[in-house]
């Protein structure tokens, strides 16, 4: 079947997100581990990415947590830092690929305050033809049901999808639905891919 659109996550695919790394550079590796060991702090992520106040959520996860209570909050106060740099590899292909004349979609697991920080530091983040958002869908990946909705919005068959994510249980629930999958893991493989569609 040939693609009619491509899909792409965002995080550590166009955009880099390691948290653990900037805090390893912040309070040192050791207390990183402890804390990320005591604090769900993904979890805390997960809830944002699914609709959840981001200000509130994070407020709410440091007061459960006094001997962390500092280090919860950077991740509001600095969450641009932990949401960087731009793979800009990755966004010469995004470009490349709509010069081309080839329909382009986000599919991210991202919040409502978040994404909206994240598209003014990152203005390629406009230039999607589509945008599926976890936090305003109140849906997230791997769950089923977003998928169904990209599908129903966007009007392309399953089949004519190819979606790149660096998930493999995102990846997996795409697979189930039809769509053509590429697990990412590096902009270098991801054109090659492209390539071997006659994408790029």
């Amino acid at each position: 079947m040939s693609v009619e659109a491509v899909v792409f996550d965002i995080g550590n695919v166009l955009i880099e997100w390691q948290p653990e790394r900037w805090y390893d550079a912040r309070i040192g590796e050791a207390r990183r581990r402890e804390m990320f060991a005591a604090v769900d702090l993904h979890g805390m992520n997960d809830t944002v990415d699914r609709g959840g106040a981001f200000r509130d959520t994070v407020h709410a996860t440091a007061a459960r947590y006094p001997d962390w209570t500092a280090e919860i909050l950077m991740w509001h106060d600095n969450w641009l830092e932990l949401a960087a740099p731009a793979i800009d590899a990755t966004v010469d292909i995004l470009r490349k690929l709509r010069s081309n004349g080839t329909p382009v979609f986000a599919l991210s697991n991202f919040g409502v305050e978040t994404f909206a920080l994240a598209e003014q530091e990152y203005p390629f983040l406009q230039e999607f033809d589509r945008r599926y958002i976890s936090g305003h869908m109140r849906l997230a990946k791997p769950d089923a049901a977003i998928y169904a909705e990209v599908e129903a919005d966007c009007g392309v068959a399953p089949s004519a999808l190819l979606f790149a994510d660096d998930r493999p249980d995102n990846i997996e629930a795409a697979a189930a639905r039809g769509w053509q999958t590429h697990l990412f893991d590096g902009p270098e493989g991801w054109a090659a891919r492209l390539r071997a569609e006659g994408l790029l």
